[in-house]
């Protein structure tokens, strides 16, 4: 009796009901307000973007890329992207250690500043660096006494991009090593691995699909950030122009060409990036998926 019961809630289990049973009507209706508005918002713009920015031809579209400002503004936020992503992601998986595997006075403080540049607004965290490193700022005067130049230069640049981004990853880290809890790196420890053979073997393993996901959402954030970096870069052309300033700045001068030419680029980024984080999501399911069909066996 007690086995057909459990056979029972094993098939209950298999089988569920259906969350809800709305008329084929209302689901459909749902259905299409969501596509419709993906449609809109989506869809829409990027096709707005590439057709605008092909409006000439591909002679046009590719002879934007070659203006000396447009390269720069290219190179320029390619390094700041190389630089933000991997500081971030040394951050990121340092703090997620020490949050989720050791208790220590200000944990929980720790974790709200993590959160912090989600709460502030970006052109606000950029008038912040103005007012520690500027001229007139906390630190301005010793800056210039040392010739030290940080705002309206490369460095504000990539301070306030590593502001911007840095909690991505570790918001991707926290709550998985938190889940996993410490048993694994303690069974290790006993058996006599140390620091950095526990972080290599056991955690990183266990993490690296989330380290992936965070690596991604940290790097579109860099290159596609436009508020903060607006306040700090001065707007130097060919030498503090982002691919977003530049869009800006040729938008404003009525380059619309060359405008949509560049915020196509940005588009493509975008997409790369969704394509990207759909692979890792869908490898991330199987992983579980698989896991699960292990203890189902067992």
């Amino acid at each position: 009796m007690a086995g057909a019961i459990g056979i029972g809630l094993a098939g209950g289990s298999r089988a569920q009901a259906p969350a809800t049973r709305d008329a084929p009507l209302v689901r459909w209706a749902l259905t299409a307000i969501a596509l419709g508005f993906l449609a809109l918002f989506l869809v829409l713009p990027l096709v707005v973007i590439f057709a605008e920015a092909l409006r000439e031809g591909a002679a046009a579209y590719f002879a934007s890329f070659n203006d000396a400002d447009a390269l720069s503004a290219i190179k320029l936020t390619l390094l700041t992207a190389a630089i933000a992503v991997p500081v971030n992601v040394a951050f990121g998986m340092c703090a997620a250690w020490s949050i989720t595997k050791f208790k220590f006075p200000g944990r929980s403080l720790l974790v709200t500043l993590i959160d912090l540049p989600f709460a502030v607004s970006p052109v606000v965290a950029g008038l912040i660096f103005v007012l520690v490193f500027g001229l007139q700022g906390w630190l301005g005067p010793w800056l210039a006494e040392h010739d030290i130049k940080i705002i309206f230069a490369v460095p504000g640049i990539v301070i306030a991009t590593l502001f911007i981004t840095f909690p991505f990853v570790a918001r991707e880290l926290i709550p998985l090593m938190e889940e996993q809890g410490t048993e694994e790196e303690q069974a290790a420890m006993t058996l006599g691995a140390r620091g950095w053979t526990i972080f290599r073997r056991v955690t990183l393993p266990n993490i690296r699909w989330a380290l992936l996901y965070g690596v991604i959402l940290c790097n579109a954030r860099a290159m596609g950030e436009f508020g903060a970096v607006s306040v700090v870069s001065g707007h130097i052309r060919g030498e503090t122009n982002t691919l977003p300033l530049h869009v800006e700045i040729l938008y404003n001068e009525y380059s619309f060409v060359a405008a949509f030419a560049t915020a196509s680029m940005l588009a493509v980024l975008a997409i790369i990036t969704l394509v990207l984080k759909s692979l890792v999501e869908y490898r991330v399911r199987r992983q579980i998926g698989r896991a699960a069909a292990g203890e189902d066996s067992v």
